[in-house]
């Protein structure tokens, strides 16, 4: 089987629907541009900074960069549920504006990747990491070998920074993944807002925080571990593989997981439970689909069935995507607040798709 993008028709579709046509990136690459979208958050900081974080008003003294205590979101003050759609409704719009990208992957699996990214460096340990402060523009976490490509998706959502300056970087990275994560007929995924920039370098995270694709399971449990996460959720997450693809610029490996990597499904671990065999290149260790040779499987998936820990979950996903696509809201929701503390009573936002608004 030829990997084939979905008509872009058929992405706007019944969940039913999409389990018909397939069951199918966050540890490898996508492709992307240089350093223009760090440069232009820098060379903006002034303008950018002063309204997004000017959430009341008034200088957030006790966010600014290098001061010790738990990051506490703050949101805009007037801002609400209206202007937050408002931003998902122009993301989706530009989504589907360019669903050829990556020959027909489009932009979904690039903001997952984005926001699982900028969120996925947080250590429970030392309560540092995660998307609070919006630090992938600086180095060295920019230049992070497992952030490579990630430049491609800050660009593709710089502009609705400077259409809207008072939202953060953080929140505007994190909102892109939900949004392809719905539009791509993925679950509904709760987002609370309130993230706030640093500009500080002190507030980058240390680099070798985030996944390398090439370590076994055990690598993958303590990764997942030092989240927070337990197996069942680490196994929910690495799911979002359906989307996207890989490539031998940015992470070294090359191919897309499935036929249908610009869709939300199950296909990921219905293909990963299949007969899969070390392709034969001069590149990093991969694997390949033994029916068509089409599809890959990065060396931290396959551990996902030599383990007996995650076995268990990929079966369930395989044979459920209703508890999949369940699991894995609940678990991408956690990710994306990873550090982010909220106040008592904050309630998250649950938005509607552009299907959902058009109906």
């Amino acid at each position: 089987m030829s990997s084939v993008a979905i008509k872009p028709a058929l992405i706007r579709a019944s969940r039913q629907t999409y389990s018909r046509f397939a069951r199918t990136a966050l540890l490898a690459g996508l492709a992307g541009s240089g350093a223009v979208a760090a440069y232009l958050y820098s060379k903006n900081r002034n303008n950018y900074n002063n309204s997004s974080n000017n959430n009341n008003g008034k200088k957030l003294t006790t966010l600014m960069a290098g001061v010790a205590g738990p990051n506490i979101a703050k949101v805009p003050s007037g801002k609400g549920l209206k202007d937050y759609q408002e931003i998902y409704n122009d993301i989706a719009g530009k989504i589907e504006e360019n669903l050829d990208y990556d020959g027909g992957a489009g932009f979904y699996g690039q903001l997952v990747r984005l926001s699982w990214h900028a969120s996925g460096t947080y250590d429970k340990n030392t309560k540092t990491g995660g998307s609070f402060y919006g630090s992938m523009i600086y180095d060295p976490e920019s230049s992070d070998g497992a952030n490579a490509g990630l430049a491609a998706g800050r660009d593709f959502l710089y502009e609705f920074a400077v259409k809207y300056p008072w939202i953060s970087r953080g929140d505007l990275w994190t909102l892109g993944g939900v949004v392809a994560v719905q539009e791509s007929g993925g679950p509904k995924v709760p987002w609370r807002p309130g993230r706030v920039d640093s500009f500080d370098k002190r507030d980058i995270p240390p680099p070798g925080n985030l996944p390398d694709a090439s370590e076994d399971g055990k690598y993958v449990r303590n990764l997942f571990k030092r989240m927070g996460f337990g197996d069942r959720e680490t196994v929910a997450l690495i799911g979002a593989h359906c989307l996207g693809k890989c490539h031998t610029h940015n992470s070294g490996y090359e191919g897309p997981w499935g036929p249908s990597f610009n869709m939300f499904t199950n296909d990921f671990f219905v293909r990963l439970l299949q007969g899969w065999h070390v392709r034969k290149w001069d590149g990093p260790k991969q694997y390949e689909d033994d029916e068509s040779n089409s599809f890959m499987m990065l060396p931290t998936d396959i551990a996902l069935k030599e383990e007996s820990y995650f076995l268990k979950y990929v079966k369930l996903y395989a044979a459920d995507q209703d508890l999949f696509f369940k699991d894995f809201s609940k678990a991408y929701a956690a990710l994306l607040e990873l550090g982010v503390e909220y106040p008592r009573g904050s309630k998250p936002f649950l938005f509607k798709t552009i299907d959902e608004q058009e109906s």
